[in-house]
């Protein structure tokens, strides 16, 4: 089918029909298996979600994205017929995610074809577990809308009690590596990045790599986030298959934002450490980072910056405490916010005003955007980017894609960044780089 554009009225014209029931037994992998593009996947510790087939599919680019999707989608849902009964976890969402940055870049060799300034899709199928239930939600269009959902629902239904457990595939294997750029160059980049920092035009920017690696055998993106949830089960599995070519997938600890209701919930993910090869190391090592001078003032520009993001929207803001976020491979510090808005607004309105957080961009915003365009030799496609879901209330979730990688055959790129501030030293921000390529890398290899 063809993609409705963010600016296009047809979006809201087609009838869309959606039916569900609740499953006895089930999960959502036998969905991801099908490969039926696009697809989407995600999974926190309390809620996992597969989405498959396009019922509609919307795209948009350039500055106006985040105002383009959020209009198609209301128009979409105004039109979508859904069962009183069905539980709010189980009715349809919209799927998807942003580029970056507003354009893509010229002249690139880049793995990111296929991937729109933004791409959301109406999934034919849907299987959500939470709450120790499985749903499964199917949605048609047009004038077979209903036939087509319930026949969705029929097969679905049978082939998903029915379902046996995947077989767990071994990683695939990398053969070679390509680094973008050698560490030769990143003392470059951030040592022009400090200038402009010591100059008083930036007061940080996050300077990103790609790991381009070949890979010995196919990859199965499912395996990997189903191995993923062992390893980081308090972060955000996600899986984004476009209907071309090419899938983004990664575990990240950062949400962006999250809205129920009047309620705001987001947080600042900034300053990183190892972790220790013993408990005592462990904890030396966050106490270091809660007092080193420099990560605590790259921290505090993050939340300063979110808290001042969400005033004009918030009623009032409620910063938590410092505290140290562990993962497998790395420690930050985090910093919990909520806020509770003044009126009624639609979750893309709110991505569109954090994107990008400090945390994965810089201060001020344009001038940090525009280092980064002029110094990273590689294109970010939707790495670093919001992820996530809408439903028809305008509520959703949305993480910044760190940690990730985009596959594409057998290759994968990964991408990584570092937050440069004054007394950023290139060498220390270039072994947390390689830190943070660990989630993925240990996948793959």
């Amino acid at each position: 089918m063809e993609p409705l554009r963010g600016d296009e009225r047809t979006v809201g014209e087609t009838a869309v029909v959606t039916r569900g029931c609740r499953i006895e037994r089930g999960t959502p992998r036998p969905v991801l298996d099908a490969d039926t593009r696009p697809t989407f996947a995600w999974a926190t510790d309390s809620e996992a979600i597969a989405a498959s087939g396009a019922a509609a599919l919307v795209t948009a680019d350039g500055s106006s994205r985040f105002a383009d999707v959020q209009t198609a989608a209301e128009r979409l849902f105004d039109r979508c017929e859904v069962p009183a009964g069905l539980p709010s976890a189980a009715r349809p969402r919209l799927f998807g995610g942003f580029a970056f940055h507003e354009g893509d870049r010229d002249g690139d060799d880049s793995p990111w074809d296929g991937f729109p300034g933004a791409a959301f899709f109406l999934p034919e199928l849907q299987v959500t577990e939470t709450d120790g239930e499985t749903w499964l939600t199917t949605t048609g269009t047009g004038a077979s809308a209903e036939t087509d959902a319930d026949r969705l629902l029929e097969t679905w239904r049978d082939r998903l009690a029915d379902a046996a457990a995947s077989p767990r595939a071994d990683p695939p294997g990398v053969d070679a590596r390509e680094r973008t750029p050698s560490q030769a160059v990143w003392r470059e980049q951030v040592g022009n990045a400090l200038e402009r920092v010591d100059s008083g035009r930036l007061q940080k920017v996050v300077l990103a790599q790609a790991l381009r690696v070949s890979l010995r055998e196919d990859l199965s993106v499912p395996t990997v986030l189903d191995r993923l949830a062992e390893t980081y089960p308090d972060c955000y599995r996600f899986m984004f298959a476009p209907p071309g070519d090419g899938t983004f997938f990664g575990a990240t600890p950062e949400r962006l934002v999250s809205l129920r209701g009047r309620t705001v919930r987001t947080e600042a993910l900034a300053g990183s450490t190892g972790r220790g090869d013993t408990p005592a190391e462990d904890e030396w090592l966050a106490a270091e980072l809660l007092d080193s001078e420099k990560d605590v003032h790259e921290h505090q520009l993050v939340a300063d910056a979110i808290r001042d993001q969400l005033e004009p929207f918030a009623s009032s803001v409620r910063i938590g405490e410092r505290t140290v976020r562990r993962l497998a491979t790395v420690q930050h510090l985090r910093t919990s916010i909520t806020a509770e808005l003044g009126r009624d607004e639609h979750v893309l309105s709110l991505v569109e005003a954090l994107h990008p957080t400090p945390a994965v961009g810089g201060l001020p915003p344009d001038e940090a955007l525009r280092t980064i365009r002029e110094t990273e030799a590689f294109d970010r496609g939707w790495y670093a980017a919001p992820v996530g879901w809408v439903d028809a209330a305008g509520n959703g979730t949305f993480a910044v894609g760190i940690r990730s990688a985009v596959a594409r055959d057998r290759t994968a790129t990964l991408f990584a960044g570092a937050g440069i501030v004054a007394d950023s030293d290139p060498d220390r921000e270039w072994d947390e780089v390689q830190l943070k390529y660990r989630p993925m890398l240990d996948e793959l290899e």
